[in-house]
């Protein structure tokens, strides 16, 4: 039969196994890593000297080893809240630290009353893991997936409530309650329920960790890292399911292209750091005057793309008007962090029609921009119809 002592050497060598995961992902970017790296970095030297109850001094398996698993239930909880972006009390957890290590020592060399220490202990825990459940909670309408979160809040929630009836048990023999079982395999029993507390909790912990690497690497990958605004991956994914929608329903939809006017000349007058603030401008500016439906999305340099879904031509061309405006901007616009000077866009303009690609579309789009451009900039030009377009060339 499995004694204490090799519950808690399992105990250590599971501790053991997620300190290797964890250090691994400490250069990942991830929050809380080191927190929870340090928390089973203090499991993994607690529980040998809890093994060797007997085979040591007293002050080193039950001060010593006591102190280092408060340690570690505190460590994961400000991993957590670290995680969640959450403060950190960190008065309120030294109060519990110095409550928990004094009452290990006057339940030792004041009554040395074991179980009474067992249920000090079992409370504090029980108590900081309902805190971890309470902060992930709190922070699961936020959540980039909701898996890793409910895993969490159920895994802090199960071992807190096995922490606490633990307690409860331990206070109830002290009262005089005689268990229906003997007292080593009750021991055995919540030893074994608790082996895998540290090891669950770090699971969570870990699942949460790799939920937040994902969301920024596909928010990376879809996102323009300068502007913020969608990438040219993800605005063509967007215009293709945007094209199967109106397809589908008949519904009308247009593109928006547009480009900075004498780009060039902005950088090599003013800079590029002025000219990386002028992109940022137009993202912020276009996302205002635009609609909540549109998107608008960095194809590339000065280029940028807005589609508006149920968008009539001649809809879109007042628009494009309106962006056009919206984008025109002197010194005298200037706000504090712009960029401090003047430049406008011009736009082309393209309305999908009945079988056309998102391919077809942009370059329509493209020929209408090259078309105000050619007409003077700063300007609104409509595509023509891939119709007219063929007919020119059969001519």
């Amino acid at each position: 039969m499995l004694s204490a002592a090799s519950l808690f050497l399992v105990m250590m060598a599971l501790s053991g196994v997620m300190l290797l995961v964890l250090s691994s992902l400490v250069h990942s970017g991830a929050r809380g890593i080191r927190a929870w790296l340090a928390a089973n970095g203090l499991a993994v030297v607690a529980m040998p000297l809890f093994a060797a109850r007997g085979h040591i001094p007293d002050l080193l398996s039950i001060e010593l080893a006591n102190t280092l698993l408060i340690g570690t239930a505190i460590t994961m909880y400000v991993g957590f809240r670290r995680h969640l972006a959450q403060p950190v009390p960190w008065r309120a957890l030294a109060a519990v630290a110095v409550a928990g290590v004094a009452s290990v020592a006057v339940l030792h060399y004041g009554l040395d009353e074991i179980k009474l220490r067992i249920v000090a202990v079992s409370v504090l825990h029980g108590g900081l893991c309902l805190a971890m459940c309470h902060s992930v909670a709190r922070s699961l309408a936020a959540a980039p997936r909701r898996y890793p979160y409910l895993f969490t809040i159920a895994a802090t929630f199960m071992v807190a409530f096995g922490m606490l009836l633990r307690a409860a048990v331990y206070a109830a023999q002290c009262a005089g309650w005689t268990p229906p079982v003997d007292e080593p395999t009750l021991s055995l029993v919540f030893f074994s329920s608790g082996l895998l507390s540290m090891p669950t909790l770090t699971l969570g912990a870990l699942m949460m960790a790799n939920a937040e690497i994902i969301a920024r690497a596909n928010y990376a990958a879809d996102h323009d890292y300068l502007t913020g605004a969608p990438s040219r991956r993800a605005f063509f994914a967007a215009a293709e399911r945007e094209r199967a929608r109106a397809a589908r329903g008949q519904a009308p939809l247009s593109l928006l292209l547009f480009d900075v006017d004498h780009f060039k000349r902005i950088n090599d007058t003013h800079g590029h750091a002025v000219g990386d603030r002028v992109l940022v401008e137009i993202v912020g500016h276009a996302c205002s005057a635009l609609r909540g439906q549109d998107l608008c999305g960095r194809l590339g340099g000065e280029e940028f793309g807005a589609l508006l879904p149920d968008t009539a031509a001649g809809t879109a061309l007042q628009a494009g008007e309106r962006l056009r405006a919206a984008l025109q901007r002197t010194p005298a616009d200037a706000q504090p962090g712009g960029s401090g000077v003047s430049y406008t866009v011009s736009i082309g303009v393209a309305t999908l029609e009945p079988g056309e690609t998102v391919a077809s579309l942009l370059s329509r789009a493209d020929l209408a921009l090259y078309a105000a451009k050619s007409a003077g900039r700063n300007r609104v030009m409509a595509a023509e119809a891939r119709r007219l377009r063929a007919e020119r060339v059969e001519a």
